[in-house]
């Protein structure tokens, strides 16, 4: 062989080893899957035809849930929406996220001399908006497999940049963004991002089109069905002469809404030819209330924020999500699972499908092998911490220190703050109607004591803020 064909073949073999992987050149048992993160925005888990709502018409998840596996009792760690998408992002608990960003602020502050006391505010405002950067977020890791990334919809870390995406939609705010009249508050929840679903899905169609050489990951989160309820005619007109209340009507368009974008993204991955290889994995970030025969229209409070056993309150309603790992023709049809599932235990079972090491700190846990029937009952029960809950005189809500756990019978609730405890049996009360708590005092006592051995294990590691 002379030099010359020898350095051209060199050449080649250094340019294969340096290339992405390309889902035509990898080994058909190597080849990596597509992965969309649907994220339901302040949807109540009843509020689905696949959870037997057949007032509220949802076919296109009713499609993802029977081509794949439901677990109906999954849960978000909070009671409104950011730590619940931190928890996405990292695969840990609120708790011990803020504790890694409080001490990383620490480190960082002790290096620097403030002019002012609120020019240390300020940078302390700056650093936890932007404190997503400093994590090895999901779409990191995924990067280090070949991912191109992308970031659409609702999004409180800044910019699609600190979550390690590749592409996105939000970008940031200016000081003079943050000046009264600017409507700061939803640059803050994403920007631009929030266009997507709700006024165009353009952004993510051009992402796929130009990544179809490539495995992908995207964060699908439209603001739906958050408020406002203002779903087009095409939606509100399927409930218009049902015989529910107005506000009830207004929910459910705009929960077909987002149904119908989910509808839109898969038609395009068809059309694309990138259906068949995408897992699709859907969550809510927080739950919601809003019954058939609930109205919340003069009620501003309620109107924003749904009836008091959904979102910001301590009720079993305001955790709960349905989960969903949907891949076409590559896991079971229709199954459905009643197994406790956690929404930090979403990014380990993604890692596991590409067969990545599980971050170590990682509280998530990979639910493949439930998904592959080979064990059950990973968790028995799941422990949450509240710090908000309503209030009527703040729509944001109020602080307080509570805690909640749901094990396979029971949801048990306290409220630190005002001394209230509640106990709900799941199995015979799912939307807790009925306090068992004073008649039920051994388990009260037994429930009482696991939040004070978890607050106490936090407390050891330096996790009780």
């Amino acid at each position: 062989m002379n030099k010359i064909l020898l350095i051209f073949v060199l050449y080649l073999s250094f340019s294969a080893c340096n290339e992405s992987p390309k889902k035509n050149d990898t080994p058909v048992e190597e080849t990596l899957p597509n992965i969309i993160l649907l994220i339901g925005d302040d949807q109540g888990y009843p509020y689905f035809g696949f959870m037997g709502a057949d007032y509220v018409e949802t076919p296109n998840m009713d499609i993802l849930a029977a081509n794949g596996t439901l677990f109906t009792d999954g849960y978000v760690p909070k009671n409104h929406c950011r730590p619940s998408l931190q928890s996405l992002m990292t695969g840990t608990l609120p708790i011990d996220y803020n504790k890694e960003v409080d001490e990383l602020m620490r480190d960082n502050m002790a290096r620097i001399r403030f002019k002012s006391e609120e020019n240390r505010k300020e940078w302390q405002r700056n650093f936890k908006h932007n404190a997503m950067k400093n994590f090895r977020t999901l779409p990191k890791i995924l990067a280090e497999k070949g991912y191109q990334s992308f970031q659409g919809g609702k999004w409180w870390e800044f910019n699609f940049e600190n979550g390690g995406f590749t592409h996105g939609m939000t970008t940031g705010w200016t000081p003079e963004d943050r000046k009264p009249g600017h409507n700061w508050f939803k640059k803050f929840m994403g920007g631009q991002g929030l266009k997507l679903g709700r006024a165009t899905m353009e952004p993510v169609y051009e992402f796929i089109d130009n990544n179809t050489e490539k495995p992908f990951f995207i964060w699908y989160a439209p603001e739906l069905p958050h408020y406002p309820l203002n779903a087009p005619d095409k939606y509100y007109n399927i409930y218009k002469d049902k015989d529910m209340t107005e506000s009830a009507k207004r929910y459910y368009a705009n929960c077909t809404w987002f149904d119908d974008g989910v509808g839109e993204l898969v038609n395009h991955l068809k059309e694309k030819n990138e259906f068949e290889n995408t897992l699709f994995v859907y969550v809510n970030d927080n739950g919601w209330e809003q019954n058939p025969d609930q109205e919340f229209r003069s009620d501003s409070m309620r109107w924003h924020n749904g009836g008091d056993k959904g979102k910001l309150s301590m009720y079993d309603q305001s955790f709960r999500t349905p989960i969903i790992f949907s891949w076409y023709e590559k896991n079971e049809k229709g199954a459905r699972k009643s197994d406790l599932i956690h929404s930090a235990d979403i990014p380990a079972t993604i890692l596991d499908y590409l067969n990545i090491e599980i971050p170590k700190g990682y509280f998530g846990q990979s639910y493949k092998p439930i998904i592959e029937n080979q064990t059950s009952n990973l968790r028995t029960e799941i422990i949450g911490r509240v710090e908000k809950t309503r209030s009527e005189e703040d729509m944001m809500g109020k602080d307080i220190e509570g805690y909640w756990i749901r094990n396979k019978d029971w949801f048990f609730n306290w409220d630190m703050t005002s001394g209230v405890k509640l106990l709900f049996d799941m199995n015979k009360d799912p939307l807790n109607s009925e306090n068992l708590a004073e008649r039920e005092l051994e388990l009260v006592a037994d429930f009482s004591r696991k939040v004070e051995d978890w607050k106490a294990e936090k407390a050891k590691k330096g996790l009780n803020d």
